[in-house]
């Protein structure tokens, strides 16, 4: 199979990773900067353009998409072309959007009745004290809609600081969630890897102490983890109901259940795969050895 893998890092562990395990299958493979890309949109013969070079349909036969959250409208602007030329995507571009949507992704998988914690949308609320007695008062968390691995999230651990956080971010005319602040959590989460329908490994993060965010990048410690069978359902479903097929759950243990703080799109392997010694990369390309079809994809770059 020809293999292309959309990333701005060739040398990130993750990239590295993928192109070894494409390449130790027995399959050709190439990493595009979907930057420095530009398509040529026809009805009948579409193309995307890389340096010197211009794609069509014949010449892959699937992508992996790592596009970064803060290049999403335009790297899935070039996943969709690769749909449109009908070349099979790990994930779609309607998925990842969808995805990084953080308010639209928490809201469809409250829908199908999938557990979040207790969450609020405001951009100039009027009323801030019942914003914060929707989730249940001080502490709470607040975030940056557009936030990733840990940035623009803030706990707000009494109703005054709340208060002044949320009137903060309000005067930078910008979009946050509110959400309830899970104690018994204890500063961990759970990130499962998820591929297909199957959690392939799952790790337990854990904060530093002072810090509420158990991010890897922030200095938090990783351990393997067992889950169990409702964690597992859980961080399944959440992937299908946002329509990824590899992904990242981020689960909350709580008094109620396992709760979903967010799914990501492009989540990294490092991690997992240096503490569970699983061979997730490898197990995406199998995925892709059984799934890549062309015009596979669902939507074919529409919606």
């Amino acid at each position: 199979m020809n293999i292309a893998i959309l990333s701005r890092g060739p040398n990130l562990y993750s990239t590295s990773r993928l192109r070894q395990a494409c390449e130790e299958s027995g399959h050709t493979v190439r990493v595009i900067d979907h930057l420095r890309c530009f398509v040529d949109i026809t009805s009948d013969n579409p193309s995307v353009h890389y340096l010197n070079e211009e794609f069509r349909a014949k010449d892959f036969d699937a992508v992996i998409p790592r596009i970064g959250a803060s290049v999403t409208f335009y790297g899935c602007a070039m996943v969709r072309q690769f749909e449109m030329m009908g070349v099979y995507s790990l994930n779609e571009s309607v998925a990842i959007t969808r995805a990084r949507d953080k308010l639209r992704s928490l809201q469809l998988l409250a829908r199908k009745g999938v557990g979040i914690p207790v969450t609020s949308f405001a951009h100039t609320p009027d009323n801030v004290h019942g914003l914060i007695r929707e989730v249940g008062g001080s502490p709470l968390v607040i975030k940056l809609l557009e936030g990733t691995q840990g940035k623009g999230v803030v706990l707000a651990e009494t109703q005054k600081a709340a208060e002044s956080v949320i009137q903060a971010f309000m005067e930078t005319n910008t979009n946050i969630l509110v959400q309830e602040y899970i104690r018994e959590a204890g500063g961990s989460d759970i990130r499962c890897f998820v591929i297909g329908n199957k959690v392939v490994a799952a790790i337990r993060r854990q904060a530093i102490e002072g810090e509420f965010r158990s991010n890897l990048h922030r200095g938090g410690s990783a351990h393997q983890v067992t889950l169990t069978p409702q964690e597992r359902a859980t961080a399944v479903k959440a992937a299908r109901y946002l329509g990824l097929n590899v992904c990242g759950v981020d689960i909350l243990r709580s008094d109620r259940g396992p709760l979903v703080m967010e799914v990501n799109a492009s989540p990294g392997l490092r991690g997992v795969e240096e503490v569970t010694q699983v061979d997730v990369a490898k197990q995406i390309v199998q995925f892709i050895e059984k799934n890549s079809k062309p015009n596979r994809t669902k939507t074919k770059g529409k919606g």
